[in-house]
């Protein structure tokens, strides 16, 4: 795509495995210059790629390291355009039996940290890249999930109901950011492969039409169409990627 300053940027949270990876991977594969951001570094072959402008090692549940990515991160932006941000990075904590931690016997403190990264960290980071995605006409994908809108069995309250109020956060941005020009939609994916996922959502899958878990894959290129022109009237919407899961 030509010279670094043609190339269309975006910044991804949580890229170093997973949907946020898969992510990754596939706007660099179709020339978009990326900015990241996980607890982990950048795997070995992704550091030889020359569109991957830089990993920035970050605490999303740390006010200080956010402050600081967000700070890092609009360095390296310069004066130049964001044309993305992909709100990702999450966490569900669960017992060491893998049970599901409820209204009744999930810790508090857990309640705090998984809406400081599930919701607040998106919260801040729209804020501190809003001047850059306004420069770039940009679009920001928040990644919530079927369980902010179902009950689900393996899913936490304190994961779900975070998810939900990520949704609700969406609609209010899409209104907001709207007047800089910036889109802002949603992805909720349902039952996804990836390294959170253990056998026992195997019992999930009679519930799917598609009659199949989805892949990061799949997430992956709903998130580049809501960044990209072909969908530059879409805002304030949430697609499900569900295989059709949440027919039912």
């Amino acid at each position: 795509m030509g010279t670094s300053s043609e190339r269309k940027s975006i910044i991804i949270t949580g890229a170093s495995r997973g949907i946020g990876h898969h992510t990754a991977r596939m706007f660099l594969e179709r020339g978009w210059s990326i900015i990241t951001c996980s607890r982990d570094d950048t795997p070995a072959e992704c550091k030889r790629d020359p569109n991957w402008t830089c990993h920035i090692p970050t605490d999303l549940g740390d006010d200080a390291s956010v402050a600081n990515f967000i700070r890092e991160a609009n360095e390296v932006l310069g004066d130049g355009p964001l044309h993305g941000l992909v709100n990702n990075a999450g966490m569900s904590p669960k017992t060491p039996y893998k049970e599901r931690l409820g209204v009744l016997n999930g810790d508090l403190d857990a309640w705090h940290d998984v809406f400081e990264l599930n919701f607040f960290a998106p919260l801040k980071l729209s804020r501190g890249f809003a001047a850059a995605l306004h420069r770039g006409q940009g679009a920001i994908v928040n990644v919530t999930s079927i369980a902010g809108h179902f009950i689900h069995p393996f899913a936490g309250s304190a994961y779900s109901i975070s998810k939900a109020a990520l949704s609700s956060l969406t609609r209010e941005m899409a209104n907001e950011f709207a007047e800089l020009g910036v889109r802002v939609n949603a992805v909720a994916p349902g039952e996804i492969e990836t390294e959170m996922v253990g056998p026992e959502y195997e019992m999930l899958i009679p519930r799917i039409p598609l009659q199949r878990m989805g892949t990061p894959g799949d997430v992956a290129g709903t998130i580049f169409y809501l960044c990209s022109d072909d969908s530059k009237y879409v805002t304030g919407t949430e697609i499900w990627v569900t295989g059709g899961q949440h027919l039912f």
